[in-house]
């Protein structure tokens, strides 16, 4: 009952419940994968952002990608390194809202700049001859625009709806802050919130499945239609890594969805789940885009060849 009708400013996490001998590599592992997303994603933004030859419409919708993963890792691995350190459960409220804010914004941010950079391969590879024209500053300015304020608003809207519920509990579900999570704590109706969540994953998919879909369909018969094997080749290679990063988001997102709406679904499976999505991509990406791009790969080898023997 002191649980149901607690406003208090701090939040109590349902924490990881780690054993004194399960500390350590718990801590090592957070704190790795954390430095592991830090380096991969800061090296492919100074490699495209120092690198002229680079500032090409492809490489600057690339450029979102490792900015947004450097948003959503950067609002979970602190606190749980922090949690696993000193074995605290306890969050303020406003941090835990601002956490759950940036989280979603990374979830939304990843989904359209992945959508965006279907429709650059699409004008590419499907009208080479127009793709200068159409690909200008202004227009790659614009299109990135609407996919950082779509994200913006879109999730802007979602917590302004969770903010104007009253708060009568103080003991989360999770062991980060999500807008699901927080949902918990309200002592009110919560049917606009849901309407709008569902309205806003139905979206979010019309829109990125339908691109992707649309897009990589007609590369494909664009592809077989062509004659010269090596632009065939070079289309397919350049499709099958932004694909494979987009699956491994949607698959991930998608099972997380999923979790929440069984009841008897094991809670150690819905928060690995749900870490997965803010782990694997952000690790991920850079590494697949890294190997998988011959321009980038060349590009840092010489990035750190330059660092190593500077004369």
């Amino acid at each position: 009952m002191d649980n149901l009708y607690s406003t208090s400013s701090v939040l109590v996490l349902n924490g990881f419940n780690l054993s004194s001998e399960s500390v350590f590599p718990a801590f090592l592992f957070a704190t790795l994968s954390y430095m592991i997303i830090l380096f991969c994603n800061l090296i492919l933004i100074l490699t495209i952002g120092l690198n002229k030859c680079l500032h090409q419409p492809m490489y600057l919708f690339l450029l979102n990608l490792p900015v947004n993963d450097l948003i959503g890792s950067s609002a979970l691995f602190p606190q749980v390194i922090k949690e696993i350190l000193t074995n605290s459960k306890t969050m303020q409220y406003s941090t835990c809202v601002a956490q759950a804010f940036f989280i979603h914004i990374y979830v939304a941010g990843a989904v359209f700049i992945l959508s965006a950079m279907a429709y650059d391969r699409y004008i590419a590879i499907c009208c080479p001859l127009k793709y200068n024209t159409v690909m200008t500053n202004a227009h790659i300015m614009r299109i990135n625009t609407i996919v950082w304020m779509s994200s913006l608003i879109m999730i802007g809207v979602l917590f302004f709806l969770l903010l104007r519920l009253p708060r009568c509990r103080s003991v989360m579900t999770h062991t980060y802050c999500d807008n699901p999570s927080l949902l918990t704590l309200v002592c009110a109706d919560t049917t606009i919130n849901n309407i709008y969540g569902l309205f806003l994953v139905a979206l979010s998919q019309v829109i990125s499945n339908g691109t992707v879909l649309y897009t990589y369909l007609q590369i494909l018969v664009a592809c077989f239609r062509s004659k010269r094997s090596d632009t065939k080749a070079k289309a397919l290679q350049t499709c099958a890594t932004h694909l494979i990063v987009f699956l491994l988001l949607e698959c991930l997102g998608l099972f997380t969805i999923i979790s929440y709406r069984i009841k008897n679904i094991s809670p150690h499976l819905r928060r690995f789940i749900g870490l997965s999505t803010l782990i694997f991509p952000p690790t991920l990406n850079p590494i697949i885009y890294g190997l998988k791009t011959k321009e980038i790969r060349e590009r840092v080898v010489h990035l750190f060849r330059n660092k190593i023997n500077p004369f």
